[in-house]
């Protein structure tokens, strides 16, 4: 089915860096600001299953060395300064170069092409780490946003499998891996992960990102999905 495009100009220059809102991420500082998420995270990345950085909190080197990977949130509920996030999708593409907690990280974004004006310019705030609060890490993690667009985010959430499309630049599938009861999924409990506590075990089923010189492939490696609870300073 075709997609109509929107403007030229919501696929920002790299120069740019997110937008004429935002300053450049080399010199990102927080603002607090009144923000919450509750939904889900899900990502697939290029280590073998199970991705060493959930439990040593970044200080394990990535399998292979560095981390490359896709990340998916859905928001069930949210808002940022009064404006409604509810039921938003958001797509990240994630480059770093080495161990999680060391930085540099390279980031995409990709942002729910039905966002309000105010809704876009909140969650690029959110998750450049500029909004505070739970991501306000990404300020010293994130060196560099390398694009930041409207699209067609497409989540699903089906039973133990998760899935996002962007396009042909994102499209990943994951499933939860099972435990000694096939009713229920391998979970690490009570973590000091950033993203939230309880982190279930996934593998990637048919995973690949084509985007921004980026040519990856993540079939049969590590997955993981998160309840996510985040908020900002002064929420």
């Amino acid at each position: 089915m075709a997609v109509n495009r929107k403007q030229k100009a919501d696929r920002l220059p790299i120069s740019q860096r997110i937008d004429s809102r935002m300053p450049n991420p080399k010199r990102r500082q927080a603002t607090p600001t009144e923000w919450a998420i509750k939904g889900e995270l899900f990502l697939n990345c290029s280590c073998e299953v199970f991705c060493p950085c959930v439990v040593s909190l970044g200080a394990h080197p990535p399998t292979e060395g560095h981390c490359h990977a896709w990340m998916a949130v859905a928001i069930d509920e949210g808002h940022y300064e009064g404006e409604d996030l509810s039921g938003l999708n958001i797509g990240l593409l994630v480059d770093i170069p080495g161990r999680m907690g060391e930085g540099n990280w390279k980031v995409a974004a990709y942002v729910d092409e039905r966002a309000s004006g105010k809704a876009y310019n909140g969650i690029l705030q959110i998750f450049s780490g500029a909004a505070g609060g739970t991501t306000g890490l990404f300020t010293m993690l994130v060196s560099e946003i390398i694009g930041a667009e409207r699209a067609p985010v497409e989540i699903v959430r089906d039973g133990r499998k998760r899935s996002i499309q962007i396009g042909r630049r994102i499209q990943g599938e994951i499933e939860l891996i099972t435990g000694k009861d096939p009713e229920h999924p391998v979970v690490v409990s009570n973590s000091k992960y950033w993203m939230g506590p309880d982190i279930l075990v996934a593998k990637g089923l048919k995973s690949r990102v084509r985007d921004y010189g980026r040519v990856w492939d993540f079939g049969g490696k590590s997955a993981e999905v998160c309840p996510i609870d985040w908020r900002g300073p002064n929420a």
